[in-house]
């Protein structure tokens, strides 16, 4: 009898081990919406059961930093725009990027019309909304490489720590505050407001576009095969979530809607927050393009006396994973 549950005993901590092996915990930057469609289509459809492993989605929020939860054993993998990595990695957090979905970025500032900003220059004696939390350093290398403090001044802008809303533009705030062409500019049409009225700056069209949404990862993990392993099969299915979001942009919509807890979206703000992001995800399989890396690389390093990152990083991303994953 002894020799039984002692069997018993193993074949159960053994299944409780598998089990553990093919947990995945995914940190998403932000709450849970299309921004986020494959990886809550991979789970829906059931691309990753398929692969063996058992994902949990973690939305984020205001008070969520994705690195610090990734530091601290919270997730396996995060979600997290490149700048922000670059520069927790530099500070002395590992992560190493394993996936890039997002081939083009999403970020701009839209400004009232009638404030007279028609170009860059513009921007002097303006009040412009940021957002912070990692999510400033895009608009602070711009700002830097067009030689435009942001000390406030005739000369400079003055930065509004701008909360995850529109509220300092439509209250006049702000003359200009950031938005995502997939979420917040299209709150700001919502609230009744032209497109005649605003003009945009897409940081894409300005050369200072860095890349967002990519898979990041501990660099220590990525020394255990079996870690190595489960991230393959994680990128693998994610892809192929997000290819299908792409082509069933409606379905993906409801599916997001189907997973938000809080009941705070509408299916016709998913629907085209996802048609947007359909745009940036096209193109990429999940590889990162080195041309892209170096090009966030160049503009982060481009701030002049007060750069994002101090130098050129090394070793901050792997093809390791989607060499395996997608070929």
């Amino acid at each position: 009898m002894k020799h039984l549950i002692t069997a018993a005993t193993l074949a159960f901590v053994a299944s409780v081990a598998t089990a553990q092996d093919n947990d995945v915990k995914l940190q998403l930057q932000w709450v849970t919406q299309a921004q986020f469609a494959g990886y809550y289509v991979a789970q829906d459809k059931g691309f990753y059961e398929e692969e063996g492993l058992n994902v949990s989605i973690l939305p984020g929020g205001p008070d969520i930093a994705p690195p610090q939860v990734l530091a601290g054993g919270g997730a396996d993998v995060m979600l997290n725009w490149m700048p922000s990595a670059l520069a927790a990695r530099e500070k002395g957090l590992p992560v190493v990027n394993i996936a890039q979905p997002f081939k083009t970025s999403g970020l701009m500032l839209t400004c009232w019309k009638d404030t007279g900003i028609t170009s860059v220059e513009d921007f002097k004696g303006k009040t412009i909304g940021v957002w912070f939390f990692g999510n400033e350093y895009p608009f602070l290398s711009w700002m830097s490489q067009a030689g435009i403090s942001t000390d406030g001044g005739d000369d400079g802008v003055t930065v509004l720590k701008q909360g995850f809303n529109v509220d300092p533009l439509l209250q006049r705030q702000a003359d200009c505050i950031s938005t995502m062409t997939y979420n917040e500019y299209g709150q700001v049409l919502d609230a009744g407001v032209s497109p005649d009225e605003l003009v945009t700056f897409k940081y894409e069209d300005q050369g200072v576009a860095t890349l967002e949404d990519g898979m990041y990862v501990l660099e220590d993990s990525l020394q255990k095969p079996e870690f190595v392993e489960k991230m393959v099969k994680f990128v693998r299915a994610s892809m192929k979530g997000w290819k299908y979001a792409e082509e069933n942009p409606a379905e993906a919509a409801q599916i997001v809607l189907d997973n938000d807890e809080t009941g705070a979206q509408t299916l016709a703000a998913q629907e085209r927050m996802m048609t947007e992001v359909a745009k940036l995800t096209a193109g990429s399989n999940g590889t990162l393009d080195e041309a892209d890396y170096q090009r966030t690389v160049d503009t982060l390093l481009a701030g002049g006396s007060d750069p994002v990152i101090s130098a050129a990083p090394e070793g901050a991303w792997t093809h390791a994973i989607t060499d395996q994953a997608l070929n």
